[in-house]
């Protein structure tokens, strides 16, 4: 079977040449960012002096290659417009990160996550070549192995300050038209970190194949497995953009079935649970929110809207309330730590519920190990727990903002984890460059971007330039 064109080459070559004006222009010494409607980022930055460059026509599926389990995609296409093309085919992303607006190249140079990461690692560990701008202002193709093997080692993680995709090949793989969910609760947390464990090693539970894993926990007494089924053949599913939602069906239901395309958005209506902060699960005001704003990018748009303005945080003064802290991050613990990190986690910071999502970087079909990423160091073939926890917690009397966070980050070390850098961070340089693979990133940053045009990693990540 032939690949199936979407978008005409020729105008991916005229979007490219587009970005490359866009970034001549710029004037040296001053910012580059992308201009872009939406963003997942929660880290606040600096506004920008001069306008960003014009992605404007790298939002598309260039091409699906059913056969080949192949597809071309440019660096702005969301993950929405990626499954839409996808699905026809009965294929989908080796990993579909949660949130419908989060781009290709974002989840590639910033990390993504979700349920099938026990088996296929991250976003970025399906790419087999990907075309980027790079700070000199040229296109390079960056593939495993070759001259540009470097770049392509040290692009994940890098948040733009190598350079931009503008082109990604990534691997595809067979999805049923439903998905088949066995919620199973556990009340003793070294039981649920046993089970992680048996899963990914067998890749299957209880005698049933196991094709996504993630999970919740409300407490550390009250935890749940979801483990995933593809099938073609199901009872009727059930729906969750509507009054239902979908978290709460994990106390709710043992089992379950949606379809295919509502499993992998299943987060994204309620962004997990964080839309109970605008009542947008009250059943009164759910039935009079409009569908189509049941969306995380729409949740996110209030929430930079109450950055710019602070209108909660000027009630809660009058109120008498104490200021509040930000503590939105996404954590990578080894398994054998995930437990205690939990208890200490209900203990000291108390936020519930938290995201559970399996993660083992991705391992070849033959012999060899899993390959390694300098800038996101986790070990090949250690298992990891992704622990995603979203809101915010007062700041103790005599405490400054940014402590939790801080606190956070320590423990998170001392478990010998990682913190993604999409939201606040606060280590010091030498901390950062430890973490992060400063000395990777210094060498591919000369040889790429020799001027020093584009924000460093650690200017973006932790001094919010």
């Amino acid at each position: 079977m032939r690949a199936e064109r979407v978008d005409h080459p020729n105008d991916h070559d005229q979007a490219v040449d587009t970005l490359r004006r866009s970034y001549a222009a710029v004037p040296t010494g001053e910012p580059v960012r992308l201009a872009k409607r939406t963003s997942n980022l929660f880290r606040p930055r600096s506004a920008p002096r001069t306008p960003g460059l014009d992605v404007s026509g790298l939002n598309g599926v260039l091409s699906v290659d059913p056969s080949g389990r192949t597809a071309d995609v440019q660096g702005m296409c969301t993950y929405e417009d990626l499954v839409d093309a996808t699905l026809p085919h009965g294929l989908m992303p080796l990993v579909v990160p949660q949130l419908r607006t989060i781009t290709l190249g974002g989840a590639v140079t910033g990390l993504g996550i979700e349920s099938t990461s026990f088996r296929n690692g991250l976003p970025h560990e399906s790419v087999r070549e990907l075309d980027i701008l790079t700070g000199s202002g040229e296109i390079v193709t960056a593939r495993p192995d070759g001259d540009h093997a470097d770049l392509f080692t040290a692009f994940p993680n890098s948040l733009g300050s190598l350079g931009y995709a503008t082109r990604l090949r990534i691997e595809l793989q067979p999805v049923g038209r439903y998905v088949a969910l066995r919620n199973v609760r556990f009340t003793r947390l070294e039981a649920l970190t046993d089970a992680i464990a048996e899963v990914s090693a067998t890749r299957s539970w209880a005698g049933v194949p196991v094709d996504a894993m993630d999970g919740v926990m409300f407490s550390p007494g009250e935890a749940y497995l979801v483990f995933a089924t593809f099938t073609d053949t199901a009872d009727p599913p059930s729906d969750y953009t509507g009054q239902g939602i979908y978290y709460r069906s994990l106390r709710q239901r043992t089992r379950d079935v949606l379809t295919a395309y509502d499993y992998l958005w299943r987060w994204d209506t309620d962004w997990f649970w964080c839309s109970a902060a605008f009542g947008a699960q009250h059943p009164v005001v759910r039935r009079l929110w409009p569908a189509r704003y049941r969306r995380s990018d729409f949740y996110h748009r209030l929430v930079r809207l109450e950055h710019r303005h602070q209108v909660a945080a000027r009630i809660d003064r009058l109120r008498g309330q104490p200021a509040r802290e930000r503590v939105v991050q996404d954590v990578e613990i080894p398994l054998d730590q995930t437990a205690d990190f939990l208890r200490w986690f209900a203990s000291e910071v108390g936020m519930n519920p938290v995201w559970l999502c399996p993660l083992r970087l991705r391992e070849p079909a033959g012999a060899g190990s899993a390959r390694s990423w300098p800038l996101y160091p986790l070990r090949p073939g250690q298992d990891y727990v992704n622990i995603g926890f979203w809101g915010s917690v007062p700041i103790a009397p005599g405490a400054a903002d940014g402590d939790v966070n801080r606190t956070i980050e320590r423990r998170v070390s001392e478990s010998g984890g990682h913190k993604s850098l999409y939201s606040d961070a606060y280590y010091d340089r030498d901390a950062f460059d430890r973490l992060y693979g400063g000395d990777t990133w210094r060498a591919v940053k000369d040889r790429y971007d020799p001027d020093h045009r584009l924000t460093g990693l650690y200017e973006k990540a932790v001094a919010r330039a």
